[in-house]
């Protein structure tokens, strides 16, 4: 097995871009006038909005968290996949920002969380794929962004404008990462049907290193660690199950039925969201696993994600984004692009 390798600066280099961005009509889609991202960020006045990644057409979408309908598109290099809002946990979001990951493109982009414009792309990536981001305010923004290619987790410093400070090597191509509460212990899956699931420990939040791997009761796709109780929730690459472990020990306390795979999780107070994007359904679920209700959507709504008391899912096969609220009911659907893969919520304060 191989150990924590230092960061060698000719492999990532970053590149500040001042792009401008796009004010576009949300339901056809055509460019308009281009506005200064100040200006963007005033006309916002502060209030939170889905970021969207439209994979096709280069760009993520700003969408109102109330009707769903498509503010501005910040333009970004192409292939846009994954997307995490990364801030601290003493609430000062100066400086904090969103990750984007090109997978097909080898690049990482580092949106302003103020200024709704690209700060910065680094590129020497071989398919970067998801993000979590550093829990302790004493750690600052740091991203940890998974490079399946390179099996390796990716270290940014997000408030340092995007740039690399250390990667990790994990044994297999590493996928979606979640970090526990605390900030001290990162999961993530080692492949879309993982047979592994890597733990890291990340006490030194610049410098995480691989603790061990052990083996899920199947394939397993997402991970995610809830807010509190110290469960993890591991979601299935091709069965129909998900899988709620005790962290401290990785002790599947039980399993709960779901739809088909592969789902993913977010976590609204005393309750879990389960996205199935092949049966269009997300999953209400109490914390010990107990349906609540079930919820349609879109097909291809794979990815979910929660923020200002709304629940996101985009569809990848429709380009739709559905908002739901903290009880599971759809508020709003919209097509915002041609495919929807990914989103975040962010503020703009």
């Amino acid at each position: 097995m191989r150990g924590p390798l230092d960061l060698t600066s000719s492999r990532t280099r970053t590149r500040t871009v001042n792009r401008r961005e796009l004010l576009v009509s949300a339901t056809a889609g055509a460019l308009g006038l281009a506005l200064d991202p100040l200006s963007i960020a005033a006309g916002l006045k502060g209030s939170p909005v889905a970021l969207v990644t439209a994979d096709l057409e280069s760009h993520v979408a700003v969408v109102d968290l109330a009707t769903a309908r498509v503010l501005r598109r910040i333009e970004t290099a192409p292939g846009p996949r994954a997307i995490e809002y990364i801030a601290t946990r003493n609430r000062q979001l100066v400086g904090t920002g969103a990750v984007v990951a090109h997978t097909e493109h080898g690049v990482v982009t580092v949106i302003g969380a103020q200024s709704f414009s690209v700060r910065a792309e680094l590129d020497g990536f071989s398919k970067p794929r998801y993000a979590c981001g550093a829990k302790s305010a004493e750690s600052g923004a740091i991203a940890y962004v998974t490079d399946s290619g390179a099996e390796e987790v990716v270290t940014i410093d997000v408030l340092g404008g995007g740039r690399v400070l250390h990667r990790t090597r994990v044994p297999g191509p590493v996928r979606h990462v979640s970090i526990s509460p605390d900030g001290r212990t990162i999961w993530t899956a080692l492949g879309s049907k993982a047979e592994r699931i890597a733990v890291l420990d990340a006490s030194d939040a610049r410098r995480p290193r691989l603790e061990r791997t052990f083996a899920p009761p199947f394939l397993a796709h997402d991970v995610v660690f809830a807010p509190r109780d110290g469960q993890v929730w591991v979601t299935s690459g091709a069965g129909h199950r998900v899988a709620l472990y005790r962290a401290a020990t990785r002790e599947v306390v039980s399993t709960i039925a779901a739809d088909r795979a592969p789902q993913h999780v977010a976590f609204v107070g005393e309750f879990a969201f389960v996205s199935s994007g092949d049966d269009g359904t997300v999953r209400l679920h109490r914390l010990n696993g107990d349906l609540v209700r079930v919820a349609e959507v879109p097909t291809g709504s794979y990815n979910v994600t929660f923020g200002a008391d709304r629940v996101v899912t985009p569809s990848l096969s429709r380009g739709t984004v559905a908002l739901l609220d903290e009880r599971g009911h759809v508020r709003a659907l919209r097509t915002v692009a041609r495919a929807a893969h990914d989103a975040c919520v962010v503020s703009a304060t």
